[in-house]
């Protein structure tokens, strides 16, 4: 796993945002925030991801001109699409498809459910000045930590001057 206090690397992907296909730069995030939060997951739709990133929507850390959010997941532009329409995400779902840019953050799992080069379940905050500011994965993307790590890097943000809520993160809701 990437480590704090190292520069974040760059990445442009491919994204649904706001119901249309783009390619997400992170760059551009950098350099309009001053944080972005980079929420990894191996695919759409696993339950503990969801509700990860449902707290994370529901504590209205999108949508700030301090703050960007990014979920990166190793399933599809398409499914992305569903699974943005489903739990109405409004943030970007970045198709990491072949792990490229999980790999760049050292949070390419070797396997998962059968599944090999997606990413794993994980955190990272990066700072205006792309340094990493906080980094978290779990050990299996089914994992219930708690807190969990998007609950964890409300600190970080914090740290940085950005106050927002707390997500609550409820593994056992509709997902």
């Amino acid at each position: 796993m990437i480590d704090v206090g190292v520069t974040a690397p760059d990445f442009i992907a491919p994204a649904v945002t706001a119901g249309t296909a783009a390619e997400l730069e992170l760059f551009r995030l950098v350099d309009r925030h001053d944080a972005v939060v980079c929420c990894f997951a191996p695919a759409n739709f696993v339950p503990t991801c969801t509700a990860a990133l449902a707290g994370v929507r529901d504590a209205g850390w999108h949508g700030r001109d301090d703050l960007a959010v990014v979920a990166l997941t190793g399933d599809s532009l398409y499914a992305g699409f569903a699974y943005a329409d489903r739990f109405e995400f409004p943030f970007p779902i970045v198709s990491d498809f072949h792990g490229t840019v999980a790999e760049s953050y050292d949070l390419l799992a070797e396997s998962w459910e059968g599944h090999s080069q997606i990413p794993r379940r994980a955190v990272v905050v990066i700072g205006g000045d792309w340094t990493v500011r906080f980094a978290e994965a779990t050990i299996d993307a089914l994992d219930r930590p708690a807190p969990s790590p998007v609950q964890n890097a409300t600190a970080a943000l914090r740290d940085i001057g950005i106050d927002v809520d707390r997500p609550r993160v409820d593994y056992d809701g509709p997902w």
